[in-house]
């Protein structure tokens, strides 16, 4: 037992660091912290779909996604693994100072993100276009802010404005039109009380981007504290969020009740089973 509590985590030893700006031990440390809080989410809320309420898994389905990529995600930066040397634009001591950035945690965004964004629009209760809508703009804000990240010029903050502006327009709808949806279907306090926590942090993201891989403000440590409690709260605790609230909700109002029977009208209800088949006609005899 003393052999595990007193282990030193090695990892940026077996995989070294690049960069002026790197993560160093102690960053590894608290994100070993985070990779243990995504894979025990998992693992929890992957066994209470077992217990799903009458057996309808839709958000089961959607968090699972976004607690294992999550994992596998922070498992690879903690490893200090999934990462480019990136030579820094803004704020840097001398010419030629590069920046460690992960490209791992941009692949956990594109996943999660759109995993809010249709959890969130099936609990409004908004239209199937509307949920695409979102996801796309999701897609979109992750993606322009990568590119940015990468581009070693001050152009880099043009993808910014662009990624920032599909956030506005998710920000908005999710808000706004998902709030509407949400009265007519009789969820909207829970709908405010999630897409406000949700909207909340979404606003953090552009302040922690802006300052970590876009203006290098703070270091590489820092900056992964921040995206990590703002990962933690965005991810494994709204999954529970919607486990613990779902209990309360009608699915069949919701019209979301199709992943115990499938995509059939009525969720539950199957007239070939329950009407009496009619019968055969006679040979001979004329069909009424």
């Amino acid at each position: 037992m003393g052999i595990l509590l007193n282990r030193a985590n090695d990892a940026l030893s077996i995989n070294p660091p690049s960069g002026s700006e790197q993560l160093s031990v102690n960053g590894s440390d608290w994100l070993w912290a985070v990779t243990a809080i995504y894979i025990v989410s998992f693992i929890v809320f992957y066994a209470t779909s077992f217990v799903a309420r009458s057996g309808e898994k839709i958000f089961h389905y959607l968090f699972t996604i976004a607690l294992l990529v999550g994992s596998i995600s922070y498992y690879a930066i903690a490893s200090d693994l999934a990462y480019e040397e990136v030579p820094v634009v803004n704020y840097k001591p001398v010419d030629a100072w590069t920046r460690q950035i992960f490209w791992a945690e941009y692949v956990n965004w594109v996943v999660s993100f759109p995993v809010v964004a249709i959890a969130l629009g099936l609990l409004s209760g908004v239209s199937w276009a509307t949920i695409f809508y979102n996801v796309a703009l999701s897609w979109t804000w992750v993606i322009s802010y990568l590119v940015s990240a990468f581009t070693v010029s001050n152009y880099k903050w043009g993808f910014y404005a662009f990624g920032t502006t599909a956030w506005a327009l998710l920000a908005f709808n999710t808000l706004i039109g998902g709030s509407t949806a949400a009265r007519r279907v009789e969820v909207a306090r829970d709908h405010t009380l999630l897409a406000g926590w949700i909207n909340l942090l979404w606003l953090l993201y552009p302040i922690a981007w802006g300052l970590s891989d876009g203006g290098n403000r703070i270091g590489v440590t820092p900056a992964y504290i921040f995206f990590g409690v703002l990962d933690v709260l965005l991810i494994p605790a709204l999954s529970f969020a919607f486990f613990f609230l779902s209990a309360r909700w009608d699915y069949g109002k919701l019209n979301i009740a199709f992943t115990r029977y499938g995509r059939v009208h009525q969720a539950g209800e199957f007239p070939e089973k329950t009407a009496t088949a009619p019968t055969a006609p006679v040979v001979g005899e004329q069909a009424a």
